[in-house]
């Protein structure tokens, strides 16, 4: 896979497409601290198939993309809000995403967001909503400021993470990624250890920069209470959850879905925080029936698959 950078100003932002391009542009946002990487490329190509022109890209802090420095502070300090002031703000990780769609030369595109990668997928349609064509929100939290990102945090998967003690080498680091991952799982469905380790590992070689988390998520405090905006919001929507996630509450899903008008919401059984692989061809499914205009009217089998509202 080729890597190409965008540039927004001094920061380069690495990405690669799967695809062709001259398909429906279909931007993937990940979420905190993990690397493009850990999009599935097989993931990536079933989409590709669906017929999206793929992107994927590393956030800043992340993988081969520009890093920072900041003085070491724990995740529940940066959570509290203390610690110091952001290394950057979110609007510069939502003109990150943009400067890549600017140089695949996308007027406008699709975009896809994972955890944190949903509240900067949401940001860039509240900021940008002639960039964007529809958003789909996957394991988001809450939309209501820092506050609310706690309370729909299942605080004792957070303990559980932060209990967890590494030697400071790449065994030690590789293992807290592959922990991290794991933990995110769904129990009730296999998981490919292989491709988890695998990826751990190109993970710690393409970076190991131990203040990304906590920059990342400062940088995510200063989006505050956008409920107000996405309730103005006229993008299609489709929010996905899985209904097995140890991280996020369902309830920010169907929030959610309340706030963003006309929003449709489809979790998923045997679904944590992830995408599993036997749910792949059929969220690639989902994303493109919900990304083309008869989207808004679904079919049964989406009636039955997806949620009541509220």
């Amino acid at each position: 896979m080729t890597i190409s950078f965008a540039h927004n100003g001094d920061v380069r932002i690495a990405y690669e497409t799967f695809g062709p391009p001259d398909g429906e542009p279909l931007l993937l946002v990940m979420g905190l601290t993990f690397q493009m990487i850990w999009w599935p490329d097989e993931f990536c190509r079933q989409l590709a198939e669906r017929g999206f022109a793929v992107a994927r890209f590393d956030n800043r802090d992340a993988g081969l993309s520009t890093h920072f420095t900041s003085p070491p502070r724990t995740t529940i300090r940066t959570l509290l809000g203390k610690g110091g002031g952001p290394a950057y703000r979110a609007d510069d990780m939502v003109d990150d995403a943009v400067a890549v769609m600017d140089a695949l030369c996308w007027e406008s595109a699709h975009l896809l967001g994972e955890s944190l990668g949903a509240t900067f997928a949401q940001l860039v349609a509240i900021r940008h909503p002639d960039r964007v064509r529809s958003l789909v929100s996957a394991m988001a939290g809450g939309t209501g400021g820092a506050i609310s990102n706690l309370r729909n945090l299942k605080i004792g998967t957070l303990l559980r993470l932060a209990r967890k003690r590494y030697d400071d080498t790449r065994e030690g680091g590789v293992q807290r990624l592959v922990d991290t991952y794991l933990i995110m799982c769904s129990t009730a469905h296999p998981i490919d250890e292989e491709w988890v380790r695998k990826t751990a590992e190109e993970s710690w070689d393409r970076d190991h920069d131990p203040g990304a988390t906590q920059r990342q998520l400062a940088a995510s405090r200063t989006a505050g209470d956008v409920r107000a905006q996405l309730r103005r919001l006229r993008v299609p929507t489709l929010v996905i959850h899985g209904q097995d996630d140890p991280w996020i509450r369902l309830h920010a899903a169907r929030t959610l879905t309340r706030t963003i008008p006309d929003a449709r919401l489809i979790t998923y059984p045997d679904m944590g925080h992830e995408f599993p692989q036997h749910l792949w061809a059929t969220i690639a499914r989902d994303v493109w029936e919900a990304t083309q205009p008869a989207a808004s009217a679904p079919t049964s089998e989406q009636r039955q698959r997806r949620t009541r509202r509220g």
